[in-house]
């Protein structure tokens, strides 16, 4: 007996929640190019490099960026990961 129906659900969940989470992630790239002038796909890679040092979902740090904007600082924690990874990113 296959899974159809199951696998369909967990791929709908899947979606759904992608969908949820694109804008904030999609926001948090946005301030990271602003911030430090970088492209769309090197803003993407500095977000999924953080959320891999730090174990933290990707779509925790995108949050946390984005509230960075509204409380005006970046957590210290964070400050550094983000650094550490603009520095790999720009290291020949």
């Amino acid at each position: 007996m296959s899974g159809g129906a199951a696998d369909e659900s967990v791929e709908l969940e899947q979606l759904r929640r992608a969908m949820e989470t694109r804008p904030v992630i999609d926001q948090a790239k946005g301030v990271l190019m602003a911030a430090y002038s970088l492209t769309p796909d090197d803003a993407w890679t500095v977000l999924v490099t953080v959320s891999q040092h730090s174990n933290t979902k990707l779509n925790s740090v995108a949050e946390e960026i984005v509230a960075s904007t509204q409380e005006g600082v970046v957590d210290g924690r964070l400050r550094s990961v983000i650094e550490a990874a603009l520095k790999q990113l720009r290291s020949p």
